[in-house]
């Protein structure tokens, strides 16, 4: 794992730690229940009261053994038996009212938290993202909420009900026979601090296991992604092995949580019966002594024997607990992620008729882990229908400039504008509905080839969309797909060839003809022949964008009206492409070497 991911990761859990200061992570998501609140309470009602009927029927039990057994009256039997055959139905009427009253709400809560959680990614900034292995993203969204709901529907339920379960029935048995009492009581004194002892330890592991779990799904996940890669380079072994390493790590701390649980289960289930023969010969002694009846004897020990479940599943509880804290701490490191890119408070309106005057002044940019900044004073204007490309070598910071204008980035110095207006005083929605984007790695989704072209305005007509493919070129390869433009193009359209998407992601960016144009090396990807279709397509579109383009091909800076040449991260010359072509040997050489 990367030293990034680690601090990253280190980072959130100190914020998140800071937010719980007076507040569990646990009990953070009580607003998420607090539309349920009564659901719960009623079925951890009708629980109680189902359970508790149970400790009515050793009681039960000693009057008939007391009465009409001690007396051999067997026809005053039945109504006693009829009584715990009620009792028993109670208790069974009462599981199944908790279960009707939880399942509903506890599958509620989950896809609640699920969409805070996706809406919270969504609002993230991309270098919080890059802070963040897919994998650790994946697990906390899904398996981790799978186990706050088996909390919410189970566990947090169980472990209040089985301790007033306990509680009252030491009192029955202390009102029975204080002597008993004492000596289930006693019993119970070593399972307590073993029980809290084994917490500590559970939990620690537990957090380790659901970590390293994120960890082997990213590689799963990096694994199916880059199948092509891994494939051509030979190395699906390699990231197999780096798989197997942690499978083997995850394996390792499971089985460290299997045998804190094994000694845990052991001694809550083997420490009770010590009380029990304790019970027994004591009650054997009375009996003999003529202190305590038979009765009494029996009803004391089912009702140690009904409270044995609830002292073994504290156990089992107890693990689930900790599964569950550790998981709702996974969940608000994500939550409580910072969010760099906000809305203003008082937006400010875009005007109907929006000019799309993009303008630089005095623009700087540091990303947030860097020590030195990547652009500084990039002043430049681009007048609506022009087109201005980005020229310069990798790393000299074009991406990082464009990344600006739609705001995945803002600015550390300085502003960007539209039509005078700073971009961060306009909200998110008004921003990105003038400004469209088509990035060097085009990005698809298992989505129809429709959806994928009408993403970001999908109420779009044919009309449109058809024109967007065809100034993209790729209405003819759309086609031939078996069910045309409806055809389900497959996760990141891993079925269609490189120069196949980046048309599609071409068509995307330009459909509807958006005022503001963001191109990141659109073209890299075609053959010559098709670029250059594309292009004559693209200059009587764009004429109505103002349009900022990256350009890595001396053919895609022809395009431009005007070129800026940009060098450690700030513009060193602009001027058309044959100008720069003719008066600087930078740009010459910054030409030759890309082109080449």
């Amino acid at each position: 794992m990367s030293t990034g991911v680690l601090e990253s990761r280190t980072t959130t859990a100190e914020q998140s730690n800071r937010q719980r200061g007076t507040r569990s992570s646990l009990a953070r998501f009580l607003p998420f229940l607090a539309p349920y609140r009564w659901h719960f309470t009623l079925s951890i009602t009708v629980s109680l009261i189902a359970t508790l009927t149970g400790l009515v029927i050793p009681l039960v039990i000693q009057g008939v053994i007391d009465g009409p057994i001690t007396d051999g009256d067997f026809s005053a039997i039945w109504w006693p038996a009829a009584l715990i055959v009620l009792l028993g139905t109670i208790d069974a009427l009462g599981i199944w009212v908790r279960r009707y009253l939880v399942s509903a709400p506890s599958s509620q809560f989950e896809i609640s938290a699920r969409a805070a959680v996706f809406d919270k990614l969504q609002r993230l900034s991309v270098s919080a993202h890059e802070g963040w292995e897919s994998g650790q993203l994946l697990s906390r969204a899904i398996s981790d909420l799978s186990s706050l709901r088996r909390f919410v529907a189970f566990v947090g339920p169980f472990i209040i009900i089985n301790t007033v379960t306990l509680v009252v029935g030491l009192g029955v048995l202390f009102v029975q026979s204080w002597q008993l009492g004492l000596v289930m009581s006693v019993t119970a004194i070593p399972l307590v601090i073993i029980c809290t002892r084994f917490e500590g330890l559970y939990r620690v592991v537990a957090r380790d296991a659901q970590d390293q779990a994120g960890d082997v799904t990213t590689t799963v996940e990096e694994s199916i992604q880059g199948i092509r890669v891994l494939k051509a380079f030979g190395r699906s072994a390699h990231l197999g092995r780096r798989f197997l390493r942690g499978a083997a790590t995850l394996r390792g701390t499971e089985m460290k949580k299997v045998r804190y649980l094994a000694i845990l289960w052991s001694l809550i289930v083997g420490i009770p019966p010590i009380g029990i023969g304790a019970m027994l010969a004591f009650g054997g002694y009375s009996i003999v002594q003529g202190t305590m009846t038979a009765g009494m004897l029996v009803a004391a020990m089912a009702i140690v024997a009904f409270l044995l479940w609830p002292i073994e599943s504290f156990g089992f509880l107890l693990a689930e607990l900790n599964n569950a804290r550790t998981a709702a701490d996974r969940y608000w490191e994500i939550m409580d992620t910072p969010e760099t890119i906000t809305e203003p408070v008082n937006p400010v309106v875009l005007p109907q008729n929006v000019r799309g005057v993009l303008e630089f002044r005095g623009v700087g940019f540091t990303f947030p882990d860097a020590t030195a900044p990547l652009l500084t004073g990039v002043d430049f204007r681009i007048e609506p229908g022009e087109i201005v490309a980005l020229v310069g070598v990798t790393g000299s910071g074009k991406t990082a400039l464009t990344n600006l204008v739609p705001r995945l980035f803002d600015v550390t110095a300085g502003s960007v504008t539209i039509d005078g207006i700073d971009i961060r005083t306009l909200s998110l929605a008004d921003l990105r509905s003038v400004v469209s984007v088509a990035f060097e790695d085009p990005v698809l989704f298992s989505a129809s080839v429709r959806e994928n072209i009408a993403l970001g305005r999908p109420a779009a007509t044919h009309a449109d969309v058809d024109e967007a493919l065809d100034i993209a070129h790729a209405r003819e390869f759309v086609e031939t797909l078996p069910w045309g433009i409806n055809t389900r193009i497959g996760e990141q359209g891993m079925s269609l060839s490189g120069g196949q998407r980046q048309r599609l992601a071409l068509a995307r960016a330009v459909l509807g003809k958006p005022r503001i144009l963001v191109l990141d090396d659109p073209l890299s990807a075609l053959d010559v022949g098709t670029e250059a279709l594309v292009q004559e397509d693209l200059r009587r579109v764009l004429t109505h964008s103002t349009t900022l383009l990256v350009a890595h091909r001396p053919s895609t800076a022809a395009l431009a009206d005007r070129v800026l040449h940009l060098e450690n991260g700030t513009i060193v010359e602009q001027g058309t492409h044959e100008r720069l072509l003719a008066t600087s040997a930078k740009y010459r050489h910054v030409m030759g070497s890309i082109d080449g």
